[in-house]
């Protein structure tokens, strides 16, 4: 099955300030991450933040964060993003398929992930966008993920998914800025 630009939507689970930093990998989580915005906004694709009890861990990082509308950004306070409801009301939250990004992979990523899966969802766990604070963890969590149904991807599988084919002026323009 692919990712369809039409069905599909960015979550970005809980990249927030206090977290962030003892993140493993956090640099290049937020580097893949922000990518992964910026070719969604290009093509299309709603794009939705989490934020897990933002007075305690913070708001999601400024990279991510700035220019995005307040209707995309949902506080929550439970660990899975689709447990409460409020995923499903906002813009692109009806749709059937989600690409994942956030952390941490083992607790509010795989939360989420198996929250989506037996609501029927189709979800895409971007391996190099989600993150934990220790690499065996990241492991467990994206293994428990793959083996409930999640589909784990490459950042540049969802783009060219995205894109569908070579030729037009989007392929042209995100190849010449995002594809190295």
């Amino acid at each position: 099955m692919l990712i369809n630009v039409k069905e599909s939507t960015l979550l970005i689970i809980d990249i927030q300030e206090r977290l962030f930093p003892a993140i493993e990998g956090h640099t290049t989580l937020a580097e893949h991450s922000a990518w992964l915005m910026q070719i969604a906004q290009r093509v299309g694709v709603p794009v939705l933040i989490t934020e897990q009890y933002s007075k305690g861990l913070g708001p999601t990082i400024a990279s991510l964060r700035d220019g995005m509308a307040d209707e995309v950004i949902i506080e929550k306070l439970h660990f899975s993003a689709a447990r409460d409801g409020e995923l499903f009301k906002r813009p692109g939250g009806e749709r059937k398929q989600f690409v994942v990004s956030g952390i941490e992979t083992h607790i509010c990523v795989l939360q989420t992930v198996l929250d989506l899966l037996a609501r029927g969802n189709q979800v895409f766990v971007v391996d190099e966008a989600v993150g934990s604070r220790r690499a065996s963890d990241k492991a467990l969590g994206l293994a428990r993920m793959q083996q409930a149904g999640a589909r784990i991807v490459s950042r540049e599988m969802v783009a060219f998914e995205w894109m569908e084919q070579a030729g037009t002026e989007l392929f042209r323009s995100i190849s010449r800025e995002f594809i190295r």
